[in-house]
């Protein structure tokens, strides 16, 4: 036997290594979950997650971000997989271990030299663009670069024109009439029976700038939400009333999702053809237009075809005009469609 303190007598069969990090091959194989449950996420705080199970807003859970995700994005309107206490008693929490792909996303930047893209909201079928007719006045920029948003992202843009006690808003649909949008018209005075029936029992976005009224009909579809209401300031700019989107059941059957009041709808993110996508018509012309044409009808575009599909009575001026209008606005370069 060896002393102790005497290690003359030891050779390395006798010393016990203690393997170090990274000698284990580490597994690939990951929780298959098969307990989980399906939900979708309707809010959000402080790394924390509502979250609906199978779409019911009475079986609400509270949810964090399963390890395994790691910075996987998870927004409104995501369909998810949780683990856990499902339970959603007081106090108990979940894990989102999966999020599924997504059927459309409506995206933005803080502007269109920002390359960071925030995901807005997940798998909404309608993006309601809400625009007020007066106090504050109809901003065309706007409401361009919202339905650039929702034709790239695959959300059925419908414009939501609110306050038509105070204006008419035949000039303005005037300049959608090419586009074929759905268009739905509310007054302060009156309630929204048309928006509600266009909505029930599908997932729709609403998005607006402040002041615009977006909140006032939140309450009238949702008369629980109770969603802060505001004045327009004396420049006629609306006060930030929401501050975060949250999704919120309908009385009838589906879910309206409230973002918060913006004043600018970035679009670093979108590329030209995603919105002449949207023009089936001038989608393949578009294919023998010049590398590098903008399609928008300037000596810059020199060889642009898409003049030509007009002319052989394959497309209508408006509509060409409109899709320039909506590229103009993408690039920065309509000065008659401001932002804010």
């Amino acid at each position: 036997m060896t002393r102790r303190g005497d290690w003359s007598q030891l050779d390395e069969s006798d010393v016990r290594v203690r393997p170090g990090k990274g000698t284990r091959p580490r597994s690939k194989r990951r929780p298959e979950h098969a307990d989980a449950v399906a939900a979708m996420v309707v809010g959000k705080d402080r790394g924390r997650w509502t979250c609906a199970v199978d779409g019911d807003a009475d079986r609400l859970l509270i949810a964090m971000r399963a390890r395994e995700l790691g910075r996987t994005p998870v927004v409104i309107g995501d369909h998810v997989d949780v683990v856990g206490d499902t339970s959603g008693e007081v106090d108990t929490l979940a894990r989102i271990v999966r999020v599924s792909d997504r059927s459309s996303v409506l995206r933005r930047t803080a502007d269109d030299t920002d390359a960071f893209e925030r995901v807005v909201v997940a798998n909404a079928a309608r993006l309601l663009i809400v625009c007020s007719l007066s106090d504050p006045p109809p901003r065309t920029g706007f409401i361009d670069r919202c339905l650039v948003a929702a034709f790239a992202g695959g959300l059925q843009p419908t414009l939501c024109l609110t306050k038509a006690d105070l204006a008419d808003p035949a000039d303005l649909l005037a300049k959608y009439a090419e586009l074929d949008l759905p268009v739905v018209i509310t007054r302060h005075d009156a309630e929204p029976a048309e928006l509600r029936a266009l909505i029930a029992n599908e997932v729709s976005a609403m998005v607006g700038h402040s002041g615009v009224g977006k909140s006032t009909l939140v309450n009238r579809l949702v008369p629980s939400a109770l969603r802060a209401t505001g004045v327009v300031s004396a420049i006629g700019k609306g006060r930030h009333t929401s501050t975060s989107a949250v999704a919120l059941p309908l009385p009838g059957g589906g879910w309206i999702v409230d973002t918060p009041g913006i004043r600018s709808f970035g679009l670093a993110h979108i590329e030209p053809k995603d919105i002449v996508a949207a023009f089936e018509e001038f989608v393949a012309p578009a294919e023998e237009c010049p590398p590098g044409c903008g399609h928008l009808g300037n000596p810059a575009d020199r060889g642009c075809v898409l003049d030509d599909v007009v002319k052989r009575g394959e497309a209508t001026p408006g509509r060409l005009t409109s899709l320039r209008r909506l590229l103009a606005s993408k690039a920065g370069v309509d000065e008659t469609a401001p932002q804010d």
